[in-house]
């Protein structure tokens, strides 16, 4: 399953992934786009950048993942990711529980 955006498009890696513990999409993210400001939640959420760069924010903290780099959180506070470089970046994200 796709979801397109203006600036940002998203892959379901697993069909019907909402229903599981765990919820893996590909985000592709052109410059300047972020994804969703998400609020405090249950649970922890991992990434792995494929290609690009971008600003991991959780909380009032950031911090820059490069291409072949992760990160790893618990979502107790509000988190995004951005692209600022006019590359496109793209990202294995998975949500446990799901949530996109």
């Amino acid at each position: 399953f796709e979801k397109d955006g203006i600036d940002q498009k998203m892959i379901w890696l697993v069909p019907n992934s909402q229903k599981n513990e765990m919820e893996p999409v590909i985000v592709t993210l052109n410059q300047g786009a972020s994804t969703t400001y998400d609020m405090p939640h249950e649970g922890q959420e991992f990434g792995y950048v494929l290609e690009g760069e971008v600003i991991l924010v959780v909380g009032n903290k950031s911090e820059t993942i490069k291409k072949g780099e992760t990160f790893y959180f618990t979502t107790d506070k509000t988190h995004y990711i951005k692209n600022i470089k006019t590359k496109t970046a793209k990202v294995i994200w998975v949500s446990s529980p799901p949530n996109f």
